[in-house]
C-alpha cells in the first residue's frame, strides 16, 4: 500500500524541507557540530519557536499536529543531521504539558516560544539496562542525584528531572548544578553528566509521571526512529550520486553490477524503515492501542538499518569516504547515536515481544 500524508503535513514537510536547505544545509550544520561550544545555532532555534515547531509534540487541541507531523519534520531534519536540541525540547515541552501543574505549563509556554530550552533527565547509568530503584530523590524543596547522558545538559536553561518521588523541574541556580561533559562518537551531540544538588519544584507525582513518560517514551522513540529514516534516505541520495561521478576503468562505478546490488539493498533498507515509521506514526494518531507495539518495531528496525545503510556509505565512498571532509562519516556516528538513545534496539525488541506475550 503506498500511504501519502495528507495536504497540510505534506505542506509542512516540503517547508521544512526547505527551510533546513536554505537555513541548516550539513556544510553549515557541520560548521555548528565542530565550531559552537553549545552545538547548535541558537538562532535558528529561536526562528524554530516563532515558526510553531516546538509545540508539535503537543495534543492537537493544544496546538499540535500529531504523530505524522512531528514524523514528518524529524525526517527532515534527519535528512541534514540537524544538530542541536530540538526532539529533545519537543518532548519536554509535551511532559511539562502533561503534568497539568500550574508552574510547568507556565514553564512549558517559555519552551515552546524559544525563551527557555528545558530536556529530560532521566538515566542515572550508561548501560541501557533500566534501574531498580532510582537514586535521585527530592526532599524539602531541594533535588539530590546525578543524571547522565542529558542531552546539552551543560546549555539548557532548565531540566525535568525524574526523581523517586515523581517529576521535578529544576532551572539552572547559581550553585547546586554542576555540569561535566560526556563525549560521544557524535560531535553534533553535547551530553552531560548532571549533578543536581539545589532547590527545585515537583510538577508531578510518582503515579503520573510513570503515565506521562509513557507517553515521551512513545514520542521520543518515534522521533529518533524519523531522524533515521532521514540518514537513510540523504546517505543513499549522496552514495549514489558519488558512483554515479566517480569513474574506474574508464566507466562510473555505478555501473558495476556489485556495486548497483549493494544500492539496491540500501533502497530495500530505507523503504522498509519509511514504511515502519509511518506505519507507527499513524497508529499513535488513528490506533493508540496499537502504537506502543508498531513504535518499538519501527525503532528497532531503523536503528540497525540505519547503521548498515550509513555504514554502506562509506564503503561505497571508498578511500575518500573515510576522511573528515567526507559527509559519510556524520550519518554514520549520528546513527549510532540514535540506535542506541531512546529505547536502545535491544530494549524495543523486548518491549515488542513483551506485547506478543512473549
Amino acid at each position: 500500500m503506498q500511504f501519502e500524508l495528507d495536504e497540510d503535513r505534506s505542506l509542512l514537510k516540503q517547508q521544512t524541507r526547505e527551510l533546513l536547505e536554505r537555513e541548516s544545509p550539513l556544510e553549515a550544520a557541520r560548521a555548528v557540530m565542530e565550531d559552537a561550544a553549545e552545538g547548535y545555532d541558537k538562532g535558528l532555534h529561536a526562528s524554530l519557536a516563532e515558526l510553531g515547531y516546538l509545540g508539535l509534540g503537543l495534543p492537537e487541541a493544544e496546538g499540535g499536529m500529531g504523530a505524522l507531523a512531528l514524523a514528518a519534520v524529524l525526517h527532515e531534519m534527519g535528512r541534514v543531521a540537524f544538530p542541536g536540541p530540538y526532539p529533545d525540547v519537543l518532548v519536554a515541552a509535551r511532559a511539562l504539558h502533561d503534568c497539568g501543574d500550574e508552574s510547568a505549563q507556565a514553564f512549558r509556554d517559555r519552551v515552546i516560544a524559544g525563551e527557555a530550552t528545558c530536556v529530560l533527565a532521566r538515566r542515572e547509568r550508561l548501560d541501557d539496562e533500566p534501574c531498580e530503584e532510582l537514586e535521585t530523590h527530592f526532599h524539602d524543596g531541594r533535588i539530590e542525584g546525578t543524571k547522565q547522558l542529558v542531552p546539552f545538559g551543560a546549555h539548557v536553561d532548565a531540566v525535568l528531572a525524574e526523581a523517586r518521588e515523581g517529576l521535578v523541574l529544576c532551572e539552572r541556580p547559581a550553585a547546586g548544578w554542576e555540569a561535566a561533559a560526556q563525549p560521544t562518537q557524535d560531535h553534533a551531540q553535547r551530553f552531560a553528566e548532571l549533578r543536581l544538588s539545589g532547590p527545585a519544584r515537583p510538577v508531578a507525582g510518582a503515579e503520573r509521571a510513570s503515565a506521562i513518560l509513557e507517553t515521551v517514551d512513545l514520542i521520543s522513540a518515534l522521533a529518533a526512529a524519523a531522524q533515521l529514516l532521514g540518514l537513510c534516505e540523504r546517505a543513499l541520495e549522496t552514495t549514489v550520486a558519488h558512483t554515479n561521478e566517480r569513474e574506474a576503468f574508464g566507466a562510473p562505478i555505478g555501473s558495476f553490477q556489485a556495486l548497483q546490488h549493494r544500492c539496491a539493498d540500501m533502497l530495500l533498507q530505507t523503504e522498509s524503515t519509511r514504511s515502519a515509521v509511518y506505519r507507527a506514526a499513524w497508529a499513535v494518531d488513528h490506533e493508540p492501542e496499537l502504537a506502543p507495539e508498531l513504535v518499538a518495531v519501527a525503532k528497532a528496525w531503523a536503528g540497525p538499518a540505519a547503521r548498515s545503510v550509513c555504514g554502506e556509505a562509506i564503503q561505497l565512498h571508498g578511500g575518500v569516504g573515510f576522511t573528515w571532509e567526507y559527509d559519510p562519516h556524520v550519518f554514520f556516528k549520528r546513527a549510532n547515536t540514535l540506535d542506541q538513545l531512546h529505547g536502545s534496539t535491544r530494549s524495543q525488541l523486548e518491549r515488542v515481544l513483551r506485547a506478543r506475550g512473549l
